[in-house]
């Protein structure tokens, strides 16, 4: 249950590998968050997110086999979650995949996956998340987006309309649940330097794993429906998004 300053005591990862993911569960456990549930492909770097949620004081922590590209199973472990550990708290839906632009304009078929993993996995999970808190009748989904969605440059428009498509479905998610006690907040990080991106030239206003977990839990605490991270990222877009097609087009990838 959600204690009287809106901290929660539990939480479900769906990508519990996920460094931002790992980062917000790190932020969330010395808050009196006790109960920790990672959903993802089972991997190294899953039983690493878990050992250090132990370490990090966690009393209960539980690795759970999930794939977002099983548009079939998907649902039953949801369902499977909620029924053994009875109400969650918060949902962060973080799984997701990067991918280079022109690889995936190569390869339709790993476009294809990307796009399942991305959006339409996620799309399936956070359905049957948001049916079962509604029926819980309390809580929050913390969906992680991008500000790549909030407009799709050539140089990454498929990586960029998975997230468009998450951040338009989240934001319909969270109309939807007005008045069941379930809210939405939809997180846009910037360039987030990382293993996703190693290698990578950093973009302007990058940020870390931490710094958005700290913007996360603060949105979280704040009943925020939009977090951008950094916050600057706000502004930047809401101009970006008015510039010419003509302009836009020549922006460096």
């Amino acid at each position: 249950m959600i204690d009287a300053t809106g901290r929660p005591q539990s939480v479900l990862v769906l990508g519990g590998a996920s460094e931002i993911a790992q980062a917000i569960v790190a932020g969330l456990v010395p808050g009196r968050c006790r109960t920790v549930i990672l959903a993802g492909r089972p991997s190294e770097r899953l039983d690493a997110a878990a050992d250090s949620a132990r370490a990090a004081g966690a009393d209960v922590v539980e690795t759970v086999a999930f794939d977002t590209t099983d548009l079939a199973g998907t649902p039953a472990v949801i369902n499977d979650i909620f029924a053994r550990f009875g109400d969650v708290d918060l949902v962060v839906a973080a799984a997701g995949a990067l991918g280079g632009q022109a690889e995936l304009e190569a390869d339709p078929q790993a476009a294809g996956e990307l796009i399942t993993t991305n959006f339409t996995g996620l799309a399936v999970s956070l359905l049957a998340t948001a049916t079962c808190m509604r029926a819980q009748g309390y809580g929050r989904i913390v969906v992680i987006s991008s500000v790549a969605g909030d407009r799709a440059r050539k140089a990454n428009y498929i990586y960029g309309s998975t997230k468009s498509g998450l951040d338009a479905f989240a934001q319909g998610l969270g109309d939807s649940l007005v008045g069941s006690g379930v809210a939405v907040t939809i997180v846009r990080p910037g360039f987030v330097v990382g293993r996703m991106t190693e290698g990578m030239d950093p973009a302007p206003f990058s940020t870390t794993p931490e710094a958005v977990a700290v913007a996360v839990i603060k949105g979280i605490g704040s009943g925020a429906h939009v977090v951008y991270a950094p916050p600057i990222l706000r502004w930047v877009f809401a101009v970006m998004k008015l510039l010419p097609r003509a302009v836009w087009r020549r922006m460096p990838g």
